[in-house]
């Protein structure tokens, strides 16, 4: 029975489903203001390991407030869900307007200039999106840019101690390079690359990298191989040689951007000044509230958050928060490995993976079996990642493999199991004498290791 009341709120239709939450259609009944409400699956979130990036989306979100990013209003809990309240944009993606053809110049302008506000916002509160993509930008009513989608996001405290963030993230024509190299990388101007590329997209109506080998693809973008149409305006290509400098210390910045002769063209900084009000259950502009609310709720029956004919199916969360994309494949592959483009000297990582169809549960599940066979090995769940750790006779770990679950679609999961710790011998023993064994049953294909099935 799907959910028709959530506190203020009249649910209606499904708008969709993702990897780990159902997002409805809903009406604020005081106000009568059409809303979109995500709805999670506590249970499964702890079960899972996901309620620290819960945490960090809810969190990224109240940080970011802009017009020209999709407002989080609140964020409520029950004792079995966790809701999210968000804008409702029902203009479409940017990406269905591009696909039928290049922008007009000013239109593009107007778009590119949107999404700079937002992205500038988004990096002076040390929030860095990593996948931006016209997939990703949304159109209201008023044909204004909506910024969506802050899943694979990173705040500036998950940096290392080198100042860089170093997870390989996002989507493969509009990475930037020096997030293939694997050396680490800053947030902000892998951010800036992939604006750069949209732009050449809203104004080319294609990508400035293109390739049907996905290999080459990235050659082209690690030497940032492009070439701007014959009816690109100087100052655009000018600024586009800017943006897509595959040197990120030279790589021009987003004020620089925008003292651009091109840019400021009919520029209009969008402030703040007409954003919603924030709902005044969680206190103002303190985020903290939602974080802590939305994992700390306990139900009662004087609770203020009222539910009438709540959905009883369970939400399904898989062991990743995103779909696998071709960048991910590539660079889960150890016969793709893209820092061969960058380096002579790579070694091999010693993974391996394979295809199955059992669902994410299933396979954890599988895994963790292993563990309850052999007494010497410890299995330990933690963020989606199954860790099987073989101690020896002091306690201390001789042999740690991680194996983690990705979605390629919906009947299909990828799983790679990496050597963490240990004897390179004792690793591919086990792999090829036990754990591909006790794993056949469930296993399509195998890749990455001896003696492929």
């Amino acid at each position: 029975m799907i959910v028709r009341r959530v506190e203020l709120y009249e649910v209606g239709r499904m708008l969709g489903q993702g990897n780990f939450a159902k997002v409805y259609h809903a009406r604020n009944l005081k106000t009568g203001q059409s809303v979109a409400i995500k709805v999670l699956n506590k249970d499964m979130v702890m079960k899972f390991g996901m309620a620290e990036q819960i945490k960090r989306e809810i969190s990224v979100m109240r940080l970011v407030r802009h017009p020209n990013i999709v407002h989080l209003y609140e964020v409520m809990a029950s004792k079995t869900k966790i809701y999210f309240v968000m804008e409702y944009v029902k203009g479409g993606e940017l990406f269905d307007k591009v696909s039928l053809g290049r922008l007009k110049e000013d239109l593009a302008r107007k778009y590119f200039q949107q999404l700079m506000d937002a992205i500038d916002l988004c990096h002076s509160r040390g929030v860095y999106h990593r996948d931006l993509k016209p997939e990703n930008l949304l159109l209201d009513e008023n044909g204004n840019l909506k910024v969506t989608d802050f899943g694979l996001s990173a705040l500036t405290e998950s940096r290392k101690s080198d100042g860089l963030l170093h997870t390989t993230c996002g989507t493969p024509a509009y990475v930037a390079p020096e997030v293939i190299r694997k050396k680490g990388y800053d947030g902000a101007k892998a951010d800036i690359w992939s604006c750069g590329v949209i732009l050449y997209v809203l104004l080319a109506g294609y990508l400035p990298f293109r390739d049907k080998n996905l290999i080459e693809m990235y050659r082209k973008i690690a030497k940032a191989d492009f070439k701007c149409p014959q009816w690109f305006p100087v100052d655009a290509k000018r600024l586009l040689y800017r943006i897509l400098d595959p040197n990120p210390i030279t790589r021009v910045t987003i004020p620089r951007i925008m003292e651009s002769r091109w840019f400021q063209k009919g520029y209009e900084h969008n402030a703040l000044s007409h954003l919603p009000p924030l709902s005044p259950r969680w206190g103002g502009d303190d985020c903290s509230s939602d974080v802590e609310a939305a994992f700390a709720f306990t139900y009662s029956s004087s609770s203020s958050f009222s539910y009438s004919g709540e959905d009883d199916e369970e939400v399904v969360v898989p062991m990743k928060l995103y779909r696998f994309n071709a960048f991910d494949i590539i660079a889960l592959s150890s016969g793709f490995d893209l820092s061969g483009l960058f380096e002579k000297d790579n070694s091999q990582k010693q993974h391996a993976m394979f295809i199955t169809r059992m669902p994410p549960a299933v396979i954890a599940s599988k895994l963790e079996e292993i563990g309850q066979m052999d007494n010497s090995f410890k299995v330990m769940r933690n963020n989606g990642v199954v860790r099987l750790e073989k101690r020896n006779t002091k306690g201390t770990s001789q042999l740690s493999i991680d194996t983690e679950i990705f979605q390629v679609t919906d009947s299909f999961h990828v799983v790679e199991i990496n050597k963490v710790l240990g004897d390179s011998l004792e690793y591919t023993t086990f792999l090829e004498h036990h754990l591909k064994p006790f794993l056949d049953e469930i296993v399509l294909a195998w890749q990455g290791c001896h003696n492929h099935q």
